[in-house]
């Protein structure tokens, strides 16, 4: 007999309703991680299936490679990039294709027969170059390359910034700082700037507020967010602004412990709004406000580019950014 929703429910030991809307991929539902990845854990071992339609044969058990640029044990420090990947091998084996994951420091094991790449991170034109000539079957998620003629899942950055900007200007507060960030790809041949910064100076300068001595620079790690915050308080001392912006919150996380250790209250004396609400967002005191990023829809979106490729043999490139919403917590109020 077939799994029903109501056998997942009853194994993982949630409601019917809970597990209808995380099979569904409902970003709206307030569930830990833990508990969405037992659901999709015990639907899996259950065999259960929404439906029994057919599938097309141009896209089931076609071969489908993620290359993840960060290394495997860089990817568990980096909640954003591993939930992509999860989005990514959700949808895939709902589509039926067969997924393998790759590793950009174990990029050998990438073979000539795959049928599709979903590509995520940051790519040099080399790189992009070496996974086309595997397939031209392929998708970047967080990379825009639609001008070098491939599909592209993005987040959107411009509206993004502009509402925290506006965020933190009813609140009456016009000197806002940044820590923002910068990488390279894994093979060192190009540098990635934060679109991010590019953004909240404009949002700014518009305004006649933008202060480059507000603005500062780290890597994306927590360990950078800190010692960028410690930085700011060292120089800029009683000009510290009253808010900060930051651009993922790893680093967020680390200006938090700055200013805790500065014995710097937040928000009564910093508010601080962060980028992408992972978790890590929610485990933290006080809890960090954040701008939600979808990052399973930006899988679950590239898998859905590749199937139409594949379905249709559809050769134009499509470019696809996603939108984002502000949530509030205790760090900004």
């Amino acid at each position: 007999m077939a799994a029903t929703l109501k056998d997942i429910a009853q194994e993982v030991g949630v409601s019917l309703a809970t597990v209808s809307r995380v099979l569904n991929y409902d970003q709206a539902l307030s569930v830990s991680d833990e508990t969405r990845q037992k659901i999709f854990a015990v639907a899996d071992s259950l065999q259960y299936s929404k439906t029994k339609r057919r599938i097309s044969t141009s896209v089931q058990n076609k071969k489908l490679a993620i290359v993840q640029w960060y290394s495997e044990s860089k990817e568990q420090d980096d909640l954003y990039y591993m939930s992509i990947r999860m989005g990514i091998e959700r949808q895939g084996q709902a589509q039926k294709f067969e997924v393998t994951r790759i590793f950009q420091n174990k990029m050998g094991q990438l073979t000539s027969d795959v049928d599709a790449v979903i590509a995520i991170g940051k790519f040099s034109p080399a790189q992009v170059q070496a996974l086309a000539a595997l397939t031209d079957k392929l998708v970047f998620v967080d990379d825009d390359q639609f001008a070098a003629g491939f599909d592209s899942v993005l987040t959107d950055f411009r509206i993004a910034t502009e509402r925290v900007v506006t965020y933190f200007w009813r609140q009456g507060i016009h000197e806002i700082g940044l820590i923002h960030g910068i990488e390279t790809s894994t093979d060192k041949a190009i540098e990635v700037f934060d679109q991010r910064y590019l953004a909240f100076k404009s949002a700014l300068e518009k305004r006649n507020a933008y202060l480059a001595k507000l603005v500062f620079q780290g890597d994306y790690t927590s360990q950078s967010g800190y010692q960028m915050m410690k930085q700011a308080i060292k120089v800029l001392g009683k000009d510290l602004p009253r808010a900060f912006f930051i651009t993922n919150d790893p680093m967020a996380v680390g200006a938090l412990k700055a200013l805790r250790e500065a014995n710097i209250k937040v928000p009564d004396r910093v508010k601080i709004f962060s980028f992408n609400n992972t978790s890590l967002a929610t485990f933290v005191y006080p809890e960090l406000s954040s701008v939600n990023v979808e990052t399973e829809l930006m899988g679950k979106t590239a898998v859905n580019l590749l199937a139409d490729r594949l379905q249709t043999g559809r050769t134009a490139p499509q470019r696809i950014e996603l939108g984002t919403k502000l949530v509030e917590r205790n760090s900004s109020k």
